[in-house]
């Protein structure tokens, strides 16, 4: 069973919300927040999986809650929720520590597949998201450096290329011809080199380094 908060400023979003994903026998959702600074308590005391929050709210926005919930050292994840895709908190949110990122009229059904798989220890990125991100760290003509972040291994970091493109375990395994769960420990073992909270700040990490240069 995946817990569940839902921040969210307007009563009928949360409503709404609560609705879709208590029809999942999966999901229980067991705490909702009209401001960040509720969902902080909130988290505090019922520790859930996954939080849903808005990134817009007051007293306390998303993008601070989240900053504040993961400084905690929670084993909490926040999928962020925005009405426009084009938000300017997209990768504040990101930075902050957030482990996917949706829209708000997104059908019900990726909704709950995105607390799945952000429940499981994956990061969620919708593709107008990835597209922002790699956006952020175009800088034309420049080749990538397969020598950063020299605390990885060579197999490492060539697995992280492959995570900041986009590619799934199971995508990865399959061009690298090694098992799922193989590369399942090689990006274990980079988040915890990178001292990454998930593979969204993995892939920030990559680019940021010059191991991955956009468009190359």
């Amino acid at each position: 069973m995946i817990s569940i908060v839902i921040a969210d400023d307007q009563g009928m979003v949360r409503a709404g919300f609560a609705a879709l994903l208590s029809a999942h026998a999966d999901i229980e959702v067991i705490g909702q927040a009209e401001d960040g600074a509720q969902c902080v308590e909130l988290v505090a005391d019922l520790a859930p999986d996954i939080v849903l929050m808005d990134v817009r709210m007051p007293l306390m926005d998303g993008i601070e809650a989240t900053r504040t919930i993961v400084a905690a050292n929670v084993e909490t994840r926040i999928i962020m929720l925005t009405t426009f895709d084009i938000d300017d908190y997209v990768f504040d949110a990101i930075r902050a520590g957030a482990s996917g990122f949706l829209l708000k009229d997104a059908p019900p059904s990726e909704l709950a597949e995105a607390v799945r798989i952000v429940a499981g220890g994956e990061a969620l990125l919708a593709p107008s998201v990835t597209k922002r991100v790699i956006e952020h760290f175009a800088t034309g003509g420049q080749k990538p450096n397969r020598t950063a972040l020299p605390e990885l291994t060579d197999r490492e970091r060539e697995i992280l290329i492959q995570v900041a493109r986009g590619a799934s375990n199971t995508e990865i395994a399959a061009s690298l011809h090694i098992a799922v769960q193989t590369v399942k420990t090689h990006v274990s073992r980079i988040l915890f080199k990178l001292d990454a909270r998930d593979r969204a700040q993995a892939v920030i990490a990559a680019y940021e380094s010059g191991l991955v240069i956009p468009n190359s």
